[in-house]
């Protein structure tokens, strides 16, 4: 209990951890599933809030990275599980239904190959020892080696490689021991594999699947002076190369003393990691590109803006466009309208010309879409478009309000608040095993 109390809150700091995006059932005899929807350490895509596992094998590290608390030269408590802790921890949660899954990182112990191979020995344990269907996250080790990597991912849901960094410059700098190339080889690997399972599973019906949630990675924001612009590029890059289903933005929080980090009475930069979150979104979703949204005379996004909105007034241009006649594309980039709201007004112009009533109806937030569209030629009546009241009505205190409420940390499995809301047998049997 004392190594996972150490070893859940050395992994708090990584946040790449999702929705599953897996389905697996459970075989005769074994016990879990996993769901595409509905795996992650915080909330559901339904609201239900549900728990992961996330923990590292160990905290231990031969890489001395500036900005981890786990690195060589932090004076911190160390701990290390074997993968038959690792298994037999993940099933004791799963049966008391603590958790639906597990989320698998590790410090480098001795080397990359090493790493790998227990992380390896601990998964191999919960598939094929303990029959465990549910859904596994784990980290693919830079510099491992392939065949490593690939009997990895043949027992995980998803795999990630946290990129961390944004620019070759700045993993120089703060991380010595890694490389650009290091990290986006296994990068390259595991989309390769992806492919290939792909293929196989076509040919052959019971072909082991590799990583069937495919493959993440994570970026620190603010820990270094790259701006949105490169961080974006990078992000679409990685997106169109690699076949990536999600990047992650951590804005960093200062936990540790460096010359070339944020002070340690630094705010994380909780707005901006938003920012980058909302940009991303448009760029796999919305059409967009990284170079429409940024350049290198505007290198970072406005604070008060949502950069689709930001966009919008860059291009007055382009605007207003007519409702009932614009294309599906067009209409994504109007600010207050939605993938699932311009997929609405497509189909419900087949049957009729819509208007402004018609419009709120399908979802739309004329609050914002208002000085941006017409319907039937005309804008809505009475409306005034200046550029104060323009400002004014896309700029919503209501969105900045939880950046500027207290922060928020991750749940820990021995924080009393978190036993306190526990079913009394629940909060007992950790209490227990915890004095034990």
């Amino acid at each position: 209990m004392e190594k996972l109390e150490i070893l859940t809150a050395s992994a708090k700091y990584d946040v790449a951890c999702t929705s599953s995006g897996s389905d697996r059932k459970s075989q005769a005899g074994g016990m879990g599933n996993a769901v595409s929807m509905g795996i992650c350490h915080s909330f559901a895509a339904d609201g239900r809030c549900i728990s992961l596992l996330k923990v590292l094998m160990t905290n231990s590290c031969v890489y001395d990275c500036a900005y981890c608390v786990n690195r060589k030269s932090n004076q911190t408590r160390r701990a290390a599980f074997t993968p038959e802790e690792i298994a037999d921890l993940t099933m004791q949660f799963y049966r008391r239904n603590y958790i639906e899954g597990l989320f698998l990182s590790s410090g480098i112990m001795r080397n990359p190959d090493y790493t790998t191979e227990q992380l390896i020995a601990a998964l191999d344990l919960l598939r094929n020892v303990h029959h465990f269907g549910g859904y596994i996250h784990v980290k693919a080790i830079p510099g491992a080696d392939d065949i490593l990597l690939s009997r990895l991912g043949l027992l995980a849901d998803r795999m990630s490689v946290n990129i961390e960094l944004p620019s070759k410059e700045s993993l120089g700098r703060l991380a010595p021991d890694k490389s650009k190339q290091s990290i986006l080889k296994p990068m390259a690997l595991i989309k390769e594999k992806i492919n290939e399972n792909s293929s196989d599973i076509v040919k052959y019906n019971h072909a082991p699947r590799f990583a069937p949630a495919g493959q993440s990675t994570q970026m620190i924001v603010g820990a270094t002076p790259d701006t949105d612009y490169q961080i974006l590029n990078l992000t679409e890059g990685l997106y169109r190369k690699y076949g990536l289903k999600r990047i992650f933005y951590s804005a960093y929080t200062p936990v540790v003393e460096h010359s070339l980090l944020p002070s340690l009475d630094t705010k994380p930069p909780l707005l901006r990691e938003h920012r980058l979150y909302q940009a991303d979104w448009l760029l796999r979703f919305y059409g967009f590109q990284a170079k429409e949204l940024l350049d290198e005379a505007a290198p970072n996004f406005n604070p008060l803006l949502d950069p689709k909105c930001s966009w919008a007034i860059n291009h007055r241009e382009q605007f207003p466009v007519e409702i009932n006649r614009v294309p599906y594309e067009t209409l994504l980039r109007v600010p207050g309208i939605g993938v699932r709201s311009a997929q609405r007004i497509v189909k419900a112009r087949r049957a009729g010309t819509l208007d402004f009533y018609a419009l709120k109806k399908l979802g739309v937030v004329l609050k914002r879409a208002q000085f941006f569209i017409t319907c039937k030629g005309k804008m809505l009546e009475g409306l005034k478009v200046g550029e104060h009241t323009l400002l004014r009505s896309l700029m919503s205190g209501q969105e900045l309000s939880p950046f500027l409420q207290p922060q928020y940390e991750q749940l820990s499995l021995f924080d009393d608040t978190y036993l306190a809301a526990l079913p009394a047998a629940g909060a007992a049997a950790l209490r227990k095993g915890e004095s034990s």
